[in-house]
């Protein structure tokens, strides 16, 4: 059996377990990186929320009157979602939604959205960034960061060239441990 490149292999939900715990919130405290971007009573999407590192946190962020759309493409990395906020008021802010592999499947209007260590992943970047783009607010901003141990500069750079060719422009390019970033926005006078 042939396997696909790491670029374009989805981490599998029994390794879900890498993707959170106590190391990985400290590495990437949620909290932290999301501050400067998700307010109360936004409208969030987490790309590829797998098991729900970010999703919990912005869910909380955005308060009551906000919400949040977890779309993975794996029904067991929802799942896991589900089960945590089980019986909690993030239940009603939080939408689970599975993605299709070539599309979000999405409509409505979105004032953030994240993608981390998830469009190297993807196996065609500018249709995602020409949807996506579409599912933005205007002037609402796209966090990407993805792991240089899977994604090289140049690879980094090229998928930055292929946001900006779907009408993202950069806002800027905050440092991660262990991650390229860049902060994205859509055009704020759409």
């Amino acid at each position: 059996m042939k396997t696909a490149p790491a670029r374009h292999r989805v981490c599998p939900v029994e390794y879900s377990g890498y993707l959170e715990g106590r190391l990985r919130s400290w590495i990437h405290n949620p909290d932290k990186i999301l501050a400067p971007y998700v307010k109360e009573g936004m409208r969030a999407l987490d790309v590829g929320c797998g098991p729900g590192f970010f999703t919990l946190p912005m869910a909380r962020m955005v308060g009551g009157r906000g919400c949040v759309v977890a779309c993975d493409l794996q029904v067991g990395m929802l799942k896991r979602i589900a089960g945590k906020m089980d019986g909690s008021a993030l239940q009603e802010r939080v939408i689970l939604h599975q993605c299709g592999e070539t599309s979000l499947n999405l409509a409505g209007s979105f004032d953030f959205a994240m993608a981390f260590y998830v469009v190297h992943e993807l196996p065609d970047q500018r249709a995602f960034f020409d949807e996506l783009a579409g599912l933005m607010a205007p002037g609402g901003k796209f966090l990407m960061v993805e792991p240089p141990i899977h994604v090289s500069r140049k690879e980094f750079a090229l998928s930055l060239d292929t946001a900006t060719r779907s009408g993202f422009s950069i806002l800027d390019r905050p440092r991660f441990f262990l991650g390229m970033g860049a902060v994205l926005e859509t055009d704020v006078s759409e």
